[in-house]
């Protein structure tokens, strides 16, 4: 089995929260497969009524989300394919925005490209210090297109501008908690652990039609995402088949 065909997508529902989980043996990477597989499910759990709130995480310790495959990056020949795997990061931003129910994140580890859109897409973000973030994709020679009207609604288009720009720098869990991508940080797993069992207890006895009301204020002026990100999918489609994102893509996934 490949590197695009592996990986995927669990949840369980448990006192009115359901826990999805992705997972994928290179550090969490996202190919398309697993893309689908998270926005359907968010947009499954999103529809139960026994559901109250989501905590969207990842598998394992070291790696929240390295982003896209690189392997079916390369495997990208065209430029309708490009849209369509790229479509499935929209996909997934999109299904967490339009998700009436509030999404918790459980950042444990670095995250990378589209797991910084992830963790930008949830309503209340969880980490630990260990969970530093980048946005890699210019180094590739795209660009952060798709996930970059999340993260910019999330942390502004400064601090945007900062990961985007310095695409090969990581930045800090700290930083990430000054700038409004994390709104709490902590030292180790089991202490963010703690704080998402209070927080989840606390929302599964919530009012639920309050939390819906308060999820679509939070996303007012995002209506338009669904054209939106899908014209952004289409620009890294096209980008990714240039000579120079072909080879800087294989140089990465060398190293």
């Amino acid at each position: 089995m490949n590197a695009t065909e592996q990986g995927g997508v669990s949840s369980s529902i448990s006192n009115g929260i359901a826990t999805i989980t992705f997972h994928h043996p290179l550090s969490n990477s996202l190919p398309g497969k697993v893309l689908q597989a998270l926005a359907d499910e968010i947009t499954a759990c999103g529809k139960k009524e026994e559901v109250l709130a989501i905590l969207l995480q990842s598998e394992g310790e070291r790696a929240f989300c390295a982003g896209a495959s690189f392997d079916e990056l390369i495997s990208i020949e065209d430029e309708k394919t490009g849209k369509i795997f790229f479509s499935g990061f929209a996909k997934v931003i999109n299904a967490a925005r339009t998700c009436p129910k509030l999404i918790v994140g459980r950042v444990q580890g670095k995250a990378v490209g589209g797991g910084v859109g992830l963790a930008s897409a949830v309503d209340y973000c969880f980490a630990t210090k260990f969970a530093s973030v980048k946005l890699s994709e210019l180094a590739v020679g795209i660009g952060p297109f798709v996930v970059g009207p999340a993260v910019q609604r999330k942390i502004g288009v400064s601090a945007m501008s900062q990961l985007a720009i310095n695409a090969t720098e990581w930045q800090s869990a700290e930083w990430a908690r000054e700038k409004g991508l994390y709104t709490e940080v902590f030292d180790s797993i089991e202490e963010m652990d703690t704080a998402i069992a209070s927080l989840t207890q606390k929302l599964a006895k919530s009012n639920p039609e309050a939390m819906r009301m308060l999820k679509g204020i939070f996303w007012e002026g995002t209506e338009n995402w669904d054209e939106l990100l899908s014209t952004r999918a289409a620009m890294s489609g096209e980008l990714v088949l240039s000579d120079f994102s072909k080879s800087a893509i294989s140089a990465f996934k060398k190293k």
